[in-house]
């Protein structure tokens, strides 16, 4: 195809620094980029709202390992995009932007959706530069690219001016070579061998030795690297929650079930491609022990010494290469379990498992909502009886306060990179452009807008009503590129609980609430809806109707199983509005953190 003006300029570089797919919102003027990529042969999948479409980018660049792209408009559509890209910050997640912008001789005057993006973004991203002309164009898209790419991963922006992108090419504008745009995978470094001998020495004098196990390294493809590790050292190892699947989650070293008395208890903790911010305690007592000798294992110098992290004893550097020097240092050795932590581990798991089977057996009593344990118990079986978790057949999409937590010891993987949660933002609102991003990385080869061949991977999603909420208009999105994704809808409600059991206390709720009804006793608090309300039995499976898609509304237990057994082996989108348990009463906390009763709140 000849090239003639920036938008086709633009759509060749993407091309030919291997991208595939594109995720975006078009109107003027990108547009004109998106139909030329897609006349290139580059997918372009188009959202309902920059928000999704700039999450679902930054999370492919996760499961691929190669920066996902996200295409918007200037003005307001950067302003949405803003969520995706902090995203992408916090999670290190590799994702360049591309945003249309006012012309260049129109700045300062008020032009359309003119913002100055690069100030905006430039605090926010690796790199944020403005495309001042056309011979601009390739450098910047590529070193873009490259730079969200390198080193720590993360976002970064190109700005393109509406005239950039509408300009034409003289016959004399010197195209680059497609060899001189393609951008080489990342350069990796191994670590400090000084400091492998002294994490070799520490790990062998340990007592209780832990490797923690995060999703850096599912980013990284160390799977194979750790599971040498893990099954030659014998030391337990504990996943973060993206982290699970690195090493099959029903190996015998796993210590998911003992968390907190792993982390109270280990001397000696290896850690591989997480942080120590709040999903880990950041590393500091009472979660763990104050004589706890930390080593982090990390590609970002500034992890490393963090919080209760010791500089001295981090190691810089690839964690494929890192973990394969410590594994050759450690090959003449293997962990003895003595003294208490072992004994410890397994009275930790035992109750904790025995715990959770119960609550996950307990059958519902009729005219009762389903429990998140019972609901998560006959999806699970449900699913593993149209494929064995083992083969890795699922990737789940999880999100939303109780929803996200319970359901992550509750479903089982084999294989990295097919959980994906709100993640260290905890963002919601995530979980629709996440089904699409992992359809796209997955199930890319054989399925494509308009095919109806069966995809390799069934995307299930797990979203609390309020998350869903975020982004549910994505329904129609997934109905058009065919997407046959499965999503529960799991609703009680509320933002973490619910208000009533009955449609008619809730009512009154609602009507306490329009009279400004206060308590008898006089005091000011007032009574009906709270902030944490939502409209009581949504009927959110018809978003999936109305585009064609398939939707059960589900109570009990049987319709529960009916209805997980027909949309797995639907061939378009399928809502399961699940109702359970609104959780009256219970204090609201997020749980991963453990807090108790202190400073939460009681409904």
């Amino acid at each position: 195809m000849a090239v003639e003006t920036g938008a086709q300029l633009i759509a060749r570089t993407l091309r030919d620094l291997g991208v595939t797919v594109i995720f975006g919102i078009v109107g003027i003027p990108v547009v004109e980029i998106a139909e030329e990529a897609i006349n290139l042969g580059i997918r372009f999948v188009a959202f309902r709202n920059e928000q999704a479409c700039s999450y679902a980018a930054s999370v492919y660049g996760y499961m691929t390992g190669r920066p996902g792209v996200c295409l918007v408009v200037g003005g307001p559509g950067v302003l949405h995009t803003m969520a995706g890209i902090g995203n992408s910050s916090v999670n290190y997640f590799p994702l360049l932007v591309l945003a249309g912008s006012a012309e260049t001789s129109a700045i300062t005057k008020g032009a359309f959706q003119e913002m100055d993006a690069i100030s905006l973004l430039t605090p926010h991203t690796k790199l944020a530069v403005r495309a001042s002309s056309l011979d601009f164009l390739p450098g910047a898209v590529k070193n873009a690219y490259r730079t969200c790419w390198y080193g720590r991963p993360g976002p970064t922006f190109v700005d393109l001016p509406a005239d950039i992108i509408q300009g034409k090419l003289s016959p004399e504008f010197p195209l680059p070579l497609p060899e001189n745009i393609l951008v080489a995978p990342p350069p990796r470094a191994g670590g400090d061998p000084a400091l492998i001998l002294k994490a070799v020495a520490l790990l062998k004098a340990a007592r209780a030795p832990l490797l923690i196990i995060g999703k850096g390294a599912a980013y990284a493809r160390a799977e194979t690297g750790i599971r040498k590790l893990v099954d030659q050292t014998q030391i337990p190892f504990l996943p973060t929650p993206m982290g699970k699947g690195v090493v099959p989650d029903s190996h015998p070293l796993n210590v998911s079930s003992a968390r907190s008395a792993a982390l109270k208890n280990a001397d000696v903790v290896l850690v591989l491609g997480a942080r120590l911010n709040w999903i880990l305690h950041f590393g500091e007592v009472p979660k763990w022990s104050p004589q706890a000798k930390i080593i982090q294992v990390d590609i970002a110098a500034e992890e490393i010494g963090r919080n209760a992290g010791n500089s001295e004893l981090g190691i810089l550097g690839d964690l494929t290469l890192v973990v394969d020097q410590l594994t050759t240092s450690l090959s003449n050795w293997r962990y003895s379990p003595s003294g208490q932590f072992p004994a410890l581990l397994a009275e930790s798991a035992k109750k904790n498992e025995a715990r959770a089977q119960r609550a996950a057996l307990l059958p519902t009593p009729r005219g009762a909502p389903l429990t998140y344990q019972r609901a998560y118990h006959i999806i699970k079986s449900t699913l593993n009886s149209l494929t064995p978790c083992e083969d890795g057949g699922i990737v789940y999409v999880s999100e939303g306060a109780n929803t996200m937590d319970i359901s992550r010891s509750i479903f089982p993987l084999f294989h990295p990179r097919q959980r994906l949660d709100a993640g260290t933002y905890a963002t919601m609102g995530v979980g629709m452009g996440y089904i699409v991003a992992a359809h796209e990385a997955f199930n890319a080869t054989t399925t494509h807008p308009g095919s109806r061949n069966k995809p390799k991977k069934k995307i299930v999603a797990l979203e609390g009503d309020s998350a869903f909420g975020f982004s549910a208009m994505e329904i129609e999105t997934l109905a058009r590129y065919r997407i046959p994704a499965l999503i529960y809808v799991v609703n009680n409600s509320g933002i973490y609980h619910g208000d009533s059991t009955s449609e008619s206390a809730w009512k009154a709720l609602q009507d306490q609430t329009a009279s400004n009804d206060t308590k008898a006793d006089g005091k000011d608090t007032a009574k009906g809806l709270r902030s944490t309300s939502l409209l009581y039995e949504t009927r959110y499976e018809m978003l999936a109707t109305m585009c064609g898609g398939r939707g059960y509304f589900v109570r009990n237990e049987q319709e529960l199983e009916a209805a997980t057994r027909e949309g797995f082996l639907s061939d378009t989108v399928t809502v399961v509005n699940m109702i359970v348990e609104p959780g009256i009463g219970k204090e609201i906390g997020f749980a991963w953190q453990n807090k108790g009763q202190e400073g939460q709140a009681k409904l």
